[in-house]
């Protein structure tokens, strides 16, 4: 259609919603149908924090606030991240956004021009590239594969630097991986962005709090102090406190750059949601016991998940550090048949006919640019867990 901008035909529409809603249409429809697409805690946000919100009504805090957050949010952020990152920021160096991806997508557009490149450890987030490309920048995929634990190398990143890099995307533990580097991996990344004045780096903590021991979760500026003037850090409530659906994320950095981002976000969207900042103000200053109940469920689930599809030929399933995902290698099923005849020629193919054969949704490892492989979230219950993998066992072994 030429009415439209030509930028869009640059960008995809996101995999994983794609997968989510065609799980909910087939439900709709009354097909016995297991999603497992979304990056979503099957949780319920905790009580303390729905309180929060439901008094931020009735004491009418419904109306306009400032542009990037209320200043008692910022202050909560700037006490979470020196207390548990040993980061220090002022208020003035955090800004609150629409959820996480609004964070990212107006930090890239207040910063790229024609040209500018942006290094993306792959396999990635679905959303990274198509945001670098809508804010006109180039994505560079630097890939790591299955023998590296889907984790890149400094010589990796040394190599896919040139003059025109601006930003390096940062995210550990990883969707749609759960790689999570350890201190000393991350250390020695830092020590290559150390000798490249000019790379910025942007740091996608969303999944800190999803760390299964014994890994520990650290953050570039962190493991780094000299990195911290060209950081930004940006995280958010809804994966950890179960907040998908209230939209805040939020981001520390330099203040030239939050003043950017404000700038944008007064011409877009302004505020977030008043009544979702009160709640988020309340998941960073209320009680934090739950995150650990909830991390034992999620590493169970991890480790059932695991466990069965590893048992699969021609499945290799690594075991993750964090998040909620993890991310099966079908190399070996590859060129195999359904018994209605469809080659498995790649991973889309895989995943389309699991959906039709089986009714489990899953999303294909290409849209993550790295394949062949497929994402599974197990933010979901152990009893669904189980009978989702029993069909793809099933699944896989009908293939010839």
């Amino acid at each position: 259609m030429a009415f439209l901008a030509d930028s869009l035909s640059r960008v995809k529409p996101s995999a994983t919603i794609a997968v989510t809603n065609k799980a909910r249409e087939l439900k709709a429809a009354g097909k016995d149908v297991i999603g497992l697409g979304a990056g979503e805690p099957d949780f319920d946000t905790p009580e303390n924090i729905k309180e929060a919100a439901k008094r931020a009504i009735d004491e009418g805090k419904t109306k306009y606030t400032a542009v990037d957050g209320i200043p008692e949010l910022k202050q909560a952020i700037c006490d979470k991240f020196q207390r548990e990152n040993g980061l220090s920021y002022q208020p003035s160096q955090v800004t609150v956004g629409t959820g996480g991806k609004q964070i990212l997508y107006n930090a890239l557009v207040a910063t790229l021009n024609p040209g500018d490149e942006v290094l993306i450890p792959a396999p990635y987030w679905v959303s990274y590239p198509d945001m670098v490309l809508l804010a006109g920048g180039e994505p560079v995929a630097v890939e790591a594969g299955i023998e590296t634990n889907f984790k890149i190398t400094p010589e990796q990143l040394e190599a896919a630097i040139t003059p025109k890099t601006k930003w390096f995307i940062f995210n550990s533990p990883s969707n749609p991986t759960g790689a999570g580097y350890t201190e000393a991996e991350l250390k020695a990344l830092c020590d290559v962005l150390m000798k490249h004045p000019h790379v910025w780096i942007m740091s996608d903590d969303m999944y800190e709090h999803l760390a299964y021991a014994p890994y520990v979760f650290f953050t570039p500026a962190q493991v780094e102090p000299g990195l911290y003037d060209r950081t930004l850090t940006c995280n958010g409530v809804s994966k950890a406190y179960a907040m998908t659906g209230w939209r805040i994320g939020y981001a520390a950095g330099p203040v030239e750059l939050i003043k950017a981002m404000a700038k944008i976000q007064s011409q877009s969207t302004s505020n977030p949601c008043s009544v979702s900042q009160y709640a988020a103000l309340e998941a960073l200053t209320g009680p934090q016991d739950f995150l650990a109940e909830r991390l034992k469920a999620f590493q169970a689930r991890r480790d059932l998940v695991v466990g069965m599809l590893n048992e699969i030929d021609g499945m290799e399933c690594p075991v993750p550090e964090g998040a909620f995902y993890v991310y099966p290698s079908i190399k070996g099923l590859i060129g195999k048949k359904t018994p209605g005849g469809v080659e498995i020629d790649g991973d889309e193919t895989f995943s389309a006919e699991l959906l039709e054969a089986e009714g489990v949704a899953v999303v294909f490892g290409s849209a993550f640019g790295a394949g062949p492989a497929f994402r599974v979230s197990y933010a979901t219950s152990d009893a669904l867990l189980k009978e989702a993998c029993t069909r793809i066992q099933r699944f896989c072994a009908s293939l010839s």
